[in-house]
């Protein structure tokens, strides 16, 4: 009994995945081209990034990513569904929509890494000239202090007297 029930369920198996064939998509009568393809989804790529790091910033400039897309494409959801289907069901036409996408994020990527770290120097720099600064007052103070004796004597009268003060007020 128990081998038949095994056949039975091997024999439903084998049936019923010859009975789920996948159906070529036909091809949409307004099909996105390649190229514009290749723009669209890099654009979402950049509003993907941007939802992640500056959702809040979007949603409360009232900015639907999709929708100013298939604007400024000139296109609907359904044209970009069916374009997508078509595209992902033939892969070779697909992966070098991808790849275009994947070289124009690279060479972005570059881009702003190479003015990061023009940032980064000019910013370094500028703290250097910071620190040259401050270390130039340094010396004058302590060179004056070296050259007016008097007005060292002072400050530690003036510091004396200070803290007087603050004595005779606690008691």
């Amino acid at each position: 009994m128990i081998k038949h029930i095994k056949y039975i369920l091997i024999l439903v198996f084998v049936i019923s995945c010859n009975n789920n064939s996948i159906e070529t998509p036909k091809k949409p009568k307004n099909l996105i081209g390649k190229e514009k393809m290749a723009n669209i989804i890099y654009d979402m790529s950049l509003f993907t990034a941007a939802k992640g790091v500056g959702k809040y910033s979007l949603e409360n400039e009232g900015i639907s990513p999709e929708a100013f897309i298939y604007k400024k494409y000139n296109i609907d959801s359904l044209q970009f569904v069916l374009s997508n289907s078509y595209y992902s069901y033939h892969m070779d036409q697909f992966e070098g929509i991808y790849n275009r996408v994947n070289e124009r994020l690279q060479k972005e990527k570059v881009q702003f890494d190479s003015v990061i770290a023009i940032e980064d120097i000019e910013r370094g720099e500028r703290s250097k000239e910071q620190r040259i600064k401050r270390e130039s007052l340094d010396e004058i103070k302590a060179s004056d202090r070296k050259l007016n004796p008097k007005l060292k004597s002072k400050l530690e009268r003036s510091n004396r007297d200070r803290l007087k003060k603050v004595d005779s007020t606690r008691q």
